[in-house]
């Protein structure tokens, strides 16, 4: 929640001047010139609570002559500090110009001590079996600006390890340092005031209020922010230590608002998904269900072979024979706004040659004001940016009337299934439906050619979120033994049609395409992209009614204004 550029003070730290924006937190300051001062209560993302009394340093400002309101200075020419009598809690105070910082002290480092001997004397020592192992902050300080050993002789307090808060929160009492992230997030960004603490000094306990519990669906990240092991995730908890787990950045799927996430992975199985940090788009928050987003990665339902007419074949058969069928004309297409940019490219691709009728499916729901938007797709955005689009979210009607007058022989349909977009078995029957996706339905069925797709978190691309913002996500887990991208199966598609080499369908590559055909792209390449992701103008599509309505990403602007007061 840094000021303007432009606006900055001088502070000193360690008897180093550092140019930093005026009025940041002083422990955000200090983070960024690379001091490290230990915190527990404090985050960035909420208001200041300044109950841990961790981040103890000395401060001081120089001295002015009371009579001429001159600098007092000392025999060295140097501006004389008047320090404070008291260390200074960190998290409280706010950079001004000719602010003074002492972090290394002999009276800071025995305050830092005092602190964590104090957070330890009820604390059980159980990291050994403790799901925050490895992420643990109270371990890290320990460590790092604790004392190394324990004056505490008498018997530590005894508490519930196992208190369900709510569905998807366990919470562990003995572990709890009363840090009050969890309170405060509830209180400030879910807007669900459900959690505080009852009872006093070291009995004092987290719990939800009389007749409520933490059930709102952002509530695992009390579980992100929680410094130590109290709070965990009742799914993943037990299941592996993290420091085995591959992280992976991704982009959420369940909705346009286009969640920056990290999915962790360890010999190709994925075992939880959490927030990455994007102030742009989702500061470091997710929505509860989508971290379940990668369950159905090993449903037995998963489409992993190729198939023409109900038979497995070879790739090299089946995807021959999808060519033949659109090369036979009447042609009809039904995209998926879950496919990446870049296989919405080369699908718009095919159709340039095997021309016809183009039907994308846009649900809606209501949003919730927060992460989840009205629109319920990652990707509808980019059917417009490739052209596949032009005026509006197209539905199914038209491509299914034309079915059923027979104008349509072929359908090639992406990641849906008709079945439930009001294509009866018979209509099925009556075309011949060439079908890519990854688990099996009605659509799979009854279609002449199947082609196994990848999930998000088998593949490489990108997606384009609700303020036009261009996203990368990585492959984080193969795909089942013999499937490809869905990207290089489109790319087969289109070499089959067109009687030309397949085009190289890494990201970098395509994104020359992209660049050279799509203005809006032009001079962008795959690393231009970074980790945040770039805005692109959409000023051509200012006219389509996305009906976003007010369900938009949470705005960092507004814990600013929250945070001024």
């Amino acid at each position: 929640m840094s000021a303007a550029p432009s606006s900055t003070v001088t502070i000193t730290v360690d008897g180093r001047d550092y140019q930093v924006p005026a009025g940041v937190n002083l422990i955000d300051a200090l983070h960024d010139v690379g001091i490290e001062v230990p915190h527990y209560c404090y985050h960035p993302k909420l208001t200041v609570a300044g109950n841990c009394r961790m981040c103890l340093v000395e401060t001081g400002m120089p001295l002015r002559d009371r009579a001429t309101g001159q600098p007092v200075l000392e025999a060295d020419g140097k501006p004389k500090i008047g320090w404070g009598p008291k260390p200074a809690v960190a998290c409280t105070t706010n950079c001004t110009n000719g602010l003074n910082v002492r972090t290394n002290t002999p009276l800071v480092k025995d305050c830092q001590q005092g602190v964590m001997e104090f957070l330890l004397v009820n604390h059980p020592l159980d990291c050994p079996i403790c799901d925050q192992a490895g992420e643990c902050k109270l371990q890290e300080f320990a460590t790092d600006f604790g004392r190394g050993y324990s004056r505490f002789i008498e018997e530590k307090n005894v508490k519930p390890k196992r208190t369900q808060l709510g569905p998807r929160v366990t919470l562990d009492d003995e572990r709890c340092i009363l840090c009050s992230r969890c309170v405060r997030f509830c209180q400030e960004i879910a807007k669900d005031d459900v959690l505080g603490f009852i009872d006093r000094g070291s009995h004092s306990t987290l719990t939800c209020y009389p007749g409520k519990e933490l059930a709102n669906n952002y509530s695992l990240n009390t579980v992100d922010i929680c410094p130590v092991g109290a709070l965990t995730s009742t799914d993943f908890r037990f299941k592996m230590r993290v420091w085995f787990l591959k992280p992976t950045p991704s982009i959420s799927t369940e909705s346009s608002v286009g969640v920056n996430t990290t999915v962790w992975s360890r010999e190709g199985k994925i075992y939880r998904i959490t927030p990455r940090d994007n102030d742009a788009v989702n500061d470091c928050w997710m929505s509860d269900s989508a971290r379940d987003l990668y369950k159905p990665v090993e449903d037995p339902g998963r489409i992993d072979f190729f198939a023409v007419d109900n038979c497995k074949t070879s790739p090299d058969q089946a995807l021959a024979r999808a060519a033949e069928l659109l090369k036979a004309g009447g042609v009809g297409y039904v995209g998926s706004a879950h496919s990446s940019l870049e296989e919405q490219f080369l699908l718009r691709q095919i159709i340039g040659l095997e021309p016809g009728p183009v039907a994308f499916t846009a649900p809606k729901r209501q949003g919730d004001g927060l992460l989840i938007s009205n629109d319920a797709t990652p990707n509808l955005r980019g059917a417009f940016l490739t052209g596949l689009l032009k005026d509006a979210p197209a539905g199914v009607a038209d491509v299914r009337a034309e079915a059923i007058s027979g104008a349509i022989k072929t359908l090639l349909v992406i990641h849906e299934d008709l079945a439930t977009l009001g294509f009866t078995d018979e209509l099925l029957r009556k075309v011949q439906v060439i079908y890519v996706g990854t688990h099996a339905n009605r659509t799979s069925d009854l279609a002449q050619v199947v082609l196994p797709g990848l999930t998000v978190f088998e593949k490489t691309g990108s997606f384009v979120n609700q303020q036009w913002r261009v996203q990368r996500f990585f492959q984080a887990v193969p795909g089942p033994a013999g499937t490809v991208p869905d990207a290089q199966l489109l790319a087969q598609i289109l070499a089959r049609l067109s009687s030309a080499p397949a085009v190289v369908t890494s990201p970098e590559a395509l994104w020359t395409s992209l660049a050279a055909r799509v203005p809006q792209l032009a001079g962008w390449t795959w690393g231009v992209l970074g980790s945040l992701g770039k805005v692109l103008d959409a000023s051509a599509w200012a006219h389509v009614p996305f009906g976003e309505g007010s369900s938009l990403h949470y705005d960092p602007a507004a814990l600013t204004a929250v945070k001024a007061g």
